[in-house]
């Protein structure tokens, strides 16, 4: 996976479209790859403290970039049950 300074991915060399919160979410577990993050941490750094939204906006974008970006042994987002999620290293 490739971040390029237009805010957009690229998986081997094919850009993926997303969303720019979703561009957001990504690029924030990617850099801290290996560390896990509960939803509201999560909401709170990328929608902001002032969001009024429920902490399940995370799962649906969530749901949304592991659709968009799997790949042969599975998918980049994993879920660390009790905590929230992680980028896989």
């Amino acid at each position: 996976m490739r971040f390029v300074s237009t805010a957009s991915v690229c998986i081997d060399g094919k850009p993926v479209e997303l969303t720019f919160k979703e561009y957001e979410l990504l690029k924030y577990l990617a850099l801290h790859s290996g560390r896990a993050f509960n939803r509201e941490t999560l909401l709170n750094i990328i929608w902001g403290y002032n969001y009024y939204g429920g902490t399940r906006t995370v799962d649906v974008h969530i749901r949304r970039i592991r659709a968009k970006i799997r790949d042969e042994q599975g998918i980049y987002i994993k879920t660390v049950r009790g905590v929230g999620y992680m980028f896989r290293e």
